[in-house]
């Protein structure tokens, strides 16, 4: 069985260690330079890791929960559903002394691909 990989993000600024089989979408087409492209060879599930613009009338949660939910509706996506929204703690950021705050949202949302229909 092929071994997780960590795969460098945003010129190295910090990296994700994924799955076997992870593809780096940037090796078969553009891919815009605020986003990280990932998609699974078998599953054809994506992982799409994206740096997004402060929105200061939202903080915390549901800031996170804002640019979730904000991306689903741009990329029209059938289904947005959050499943956890945590603090990061400060201590284990690199960027600790610029932060106030910093959280982790995971969750699903059903997108079509390039090739197929909404």
């Amino acid at each position: 069985m092929e071994p997780t990989r960590d795969y460098p993000l945003f010129g190295g600024a910090f990296s994700a260690t994924l799955p076997p089989g992870t593809i780096d979408v940037s090796d078969l087409r553009p891919v815009p330079d605020n986003q990280e492209v990932f998609c699974h060879r078998v599953t054809d599930q994506s992982l799409i890791v994206e740096l997004l613009e402060l929105q200061a009338h939202v903080c915390g949660e549901a800031a996170a929960r804002y640019h979730f939910e904000d991306v689903g509706g741009v990329q029209e996506a059938r289904a947005v559903q959050v499943e956890a929204v945590q603090p990061i703690l400060l201590e284990n950021l690199a960027l600790r002394g610029c932060c106030e705050e910093a959280w982790v949202l995971s969750g699903k949302q059903q997108v079509a691909k390039e090739n197929q229909q909404p």
